[in-house]
């Protein structure tokens, strides 16, 4: 499964960043291979408006199933139900971690 997670770094070490569309990175993690891309989402960390939308748009183009961070906008989060992406907010600690929780099923989705 593919599943996105908002970072302040670019790997699976760093903190979760509790923003989705303002996040500094998000990462693109292969659950099963454990395999990643690295997302720089500085252009919409500046972004006047729309931050989310387009963040979200951005996950759903590469086939993202679930959304791990820490809060996601009304408006984002509509993208990505219409794409049927699941989001999990209140996400904490690193990427790995929340990575770990999901796998283990505590994970509880919007």
């Amino acid at each position: 499964m593919k599943i996105a997670v908002t970072a302040k770094g670019g790997d699976l070490n760093s903190e979760v960043d509790p923003r989705f569309g303002r996040a500094a990175f998000i990462i693109i993690v292969d659950t099963e291979t454990m395999g990643y891309e690295v997302i720089d989402n500085n252009a919409n960390v500046h972004a006047f408006k729309g931050a989310g939308i387009q963040a979200a748009t951005t996950i759903s183009e590469r086939g993202v199933e679930v959304l791990l961070t820490g809060y996601c906008g009304p408006n984002a989060f509509r993208t990505l139900e219409a794409a049927g992406i699941k989001v999990g907010s209140d996400t904490t600690g690193t990427v790995a971690g929340a990575i770990e929780i999901l796998k283990t099923g505590g994970v509880k989705y919007s």
